[in-house]
């Protein structure tokens, strides 16, 4: 129970409750008495319980996927197993008692019997309905379900043979592999029924339900559901029909070149080349060769007449990235090609004329780049008939969720791997941080993370950052925890007394700072019984640091 209870965490300050790395909540037990009364009037008895049961079934899941997790990490199988009855025990569902367990991981084999006292879903129905002749522990049911099924890699079902909505003295269930109940009625509350479409097609009007459905998240390559995407989206789709020139303004990696890409592809253009240059990545000396192109012996070392990017691009798009570091030069050659429609190769004589839609694209402040004379005015309201604004991610919190979805589909298929996504708190930090480097960071610390993460599991904070962000001094303040007598302790009581007490004792007795470290570790080590994740958890340092410190001192890890 000490190793579990070491798992939660209260921070009242923000409104957080964490089991290791899962958001939960504190709920009145009267509350959910009163849902569990409005299913059964509502949708009836069978449709509500198979609406808890598959309720507490997912519940189980997660807690399930936790335990299989300490399991892996080398705890015996059964102590992992009881962490959760340990866990239903702590949130206050029913205190569980062991009868018998027989469990096999490699031969996925599971029989179990447990006794429950002190349900509240009994009580909560016999005071509402009184003594009855049927079992009504529904969502501790699809818990205890759930929870084994995960842990064993099966659909585990427990029967409840014992209730105290029945007038037995107390609750007793024996959980075994589905298809050994051979009852298919009884199964059947195990399966998804969709009630809610049921009643939504029935009773509301399907049609006028849909209507205010959530805006969608995709449309093809580009993500967003943030009100200023959905602005900076509109005007897109406005000129995507037409050939007039686009200029796209926004941060460095917000999407730009995904916006141009979107453009062309859905424009009448879309058989056509798409032409990409970046300005700013090419010489000056050699960014009018690489727009205009080249007639042979224009200069030495010109052996043959090379078609620049506008030639390339005739009858499709040419995307000028980084339009706003085109030297001075380049820039009165680039608005006559705007004006006139024609270009002159490097050594032509003749001009050629080429057929070429423009969309550019900055992060540099063109206002301020004209009044410091970096910056032609006249080509500036050029490129500037149809301006485009992509806000950064910062302020755009919302499209991140759907960002990380694709994401992670996307490397998740590269990577060979399936994910269920990320933790609550692995979510909760993505949404904290202020992306500096917009969605190309976003997507490279998703892909770094998809690497590290296990395959069948979920990415976690530890996953997300080399260095996790300067939070954990914010996140301290108000932080509890819940000692072994269940009391509510605050996390930084008393402790900066404490170690100002040590660091005397240590500077006094002369104590080496890396022998200290390093029987720190091994205590730490020694007291989760070589169960990695809990030691970092003890030492208040993330499971890699951990492991790379203990490798570095040449500890063992285990």
């Amino acid at each position: 129970m000490g190793d579990l209870l070491s798992l939660l965490r209260f921070s009242a300050g923000s409104g957080h409750i964490w089991l290791d790395e899962q958001r939960m909540l504190l709920l009145h037990a009267r509350a959910f008495a009163e849902l569990r009364k409005e299913l059964l009037d509502t949708l009836g008895v069978e449709r509500a319980r198979s609406l808890l049961v598959r309720m507490g079934f997912a519940s189980g899941q997660r807690d399930g996927e936790m335990a299989a997790k300490a399991r892996n990490a080398g705890m015996r199988t059964e102590d992992a197993f009881m962490l959760g009855p340990q866990l239903h025990s702590i949130e206050g569902i029913v205190s569980v008692e062991k009868v018998h367990i027989d469990i096999d991981i490699a031969a996925r084999r599971f029989h179990g019997e447990f006794i429950w006292e002190n349900a509240w879903e009994c009580e909560a129905h016999v005071a509402e309905f009184g003594y009855g002749e049927d079992p009504q522990c529904w969502s501790q049911i699809g818990y205890a379900s759930g929870y084994t099924s995960a842990f064993v890699g099966r659909l585990i079902v427990y029967k409840e043979i014992e209730c105290t909505s029945m007038g037995d003295s107390r609750c007793r269930i024996v959980g075994q592999p589905a298809e050994d109940w051979q009852d298919p009625r009884y199964l059947d509350y195990f399966r998804q029924h969709h009630v809610a479409e049921k009643l939504i097609e029935f009773n509301l009007g399907l049609e006028h339900i849909r209507s205010l459905q959530p805006r969608r998240e995709y449309d093809q390559k580009l993500v967003g559901v943030s009100p200023g995407f959905r602005a900076a989206f509109d005007l897109l789709r406005s000129a995507a029909n037409s050939a007039i020139t686009v200029l796209l303004l926004g941060e460095t990696g917000v999407g730009k070149e995904l916006f141009a890409r979107w453009l062309h592809d859905n424009g009448p253009r879309a058989k056509q080349p798409f032409i990409a240059v970046n300005c700013a990545a090419i010489p000056h000396e050699l960014i009018e060769a690489e727009l205009f192109g080249v007639e042979k012996g224009a200069y030495t070392g010109a052996h043959h007449a090379r078609a620049g990017r506008f030639e390339r691009a005739h009858g499709g798009t040419l995307f000028l990235d980084e339009a706003g570091d085109l030297p001075p030069a380049t820039q009165v050659k680039l608005l006559r090609v705007l004006q006139t429609g024609e270009i002159e190769r490097l050594g032509a004589e003749q001009p050629t004329r080429v057929d070429v839609r423009i969309v550019a694209a900055t992060n540099v402040n063109l206002q301020q780049a004209m009044q410091a004379g970096r910056f032609r005015s006249d080509l500036f309201y050029r490129l500037n008939t149809f301006p485009i604004t992509i806000p950064p991610l910062r302020e755009r919190t919302a499209d991140i969720p759907p960002l990380v979805v694709r994401f992670i589909e996307k490397f998740s298929a590269l990577y060979s791997k399936k994910l269920r996504g990320l933790t609550d708190k692995a979510m909760r930090e993505v949404l904290r941080h202020a992306w500096p480097g917009n969605i190309r960071e976003l997507e490279n610390v998703i892909e770094r993370a998809v690497l590290l993460a296990p395959d069948h599991g979920e990415i976690e904070a530890a996953h997300l950052w080399i260095t996790p962000p300067g939070t954990a001094a914010g996140e301290a303040a108000g932080r509890s925890h819940v000692d072994e007598r269940g009391q509510l302790c605050a996390d930084d009581d008393g402790t900066a007394g404490m170690l100002d007490a040590l660091c005397e004792q240590v500077l006094e007795q002369h104590i080496d700072i890396a022998a200290l470290e390093q029987r720190l570790m091994r205590a730490a080590m020694q007291r989760a019984k070589g169960n990695l994740s809990q030691a970092a958890r003890l030492l208040g340092i993330t499971r890699p640091q951990l492991a790379y410190r203990l490798k570095k001192e040449g500890l063992p890890a285990s």
